[in-house]
């Protein structure tokens, strides 16, 4: 299996308001290294299973709408606890759309599976990964 992975991050605001959280339910700032990895079974006759621009472009631009934003007010989360782990879905949810509408440019068609990573810190990360 063939794989291209590019990094992005985000700075978000947000609170867990569940008591299991501890001192997160209140209100606080984190950033995320976001790495998404797309996965091919083989490679184009150029020797590429994804371009690197494009999923680079993909990312930043599934990244930008939550960049700078209180997720508690975000739409898309409204009812949801945003936990690294839900924001690994929302944004794997997010490029799964993109692939399906083939913005990851002619290749678009090889990707078979996405692994979407956010580190919380230098010592702590989440992912969510599934086969398309």
């Amino acid at each position: 299996m063939f794989a291209v992975q590019v990094r992005d991050h985000i700075m978000i605001a947000h609170s867990l308001p569940r008591p299991v959280f501890g001192p997160a339910q209140q209100m606080h700032g984190a950033t995320f290294v976001v790495d998404a990895a797309f996965f091919t079974r083989d490679v184009d006759e150029d020797g590429l299973g994804v371009d690197i621009g494009a999923a680079t472009e993909v990312l930043g631009a599934v990244l930008k709408p939550l960049t700078y934003q209180n997720l508690d007010e975000v739409e898309a989360f409204k009812g949801k606890v945003t936990t690294t782990e839900v924001l690994a879905k929302h944004i794997f949810d997010q490029l799964t759309e993109a692939v399906a509408h083939k913005k990851l440019g002619p290749g678009s068609h090889r990707i078979c599976r996405l692994k979407v990573t956010l580190h919380e810190s230098h010592v702590a990360l989440a992912w969510y990964e599934a086969d398309l």
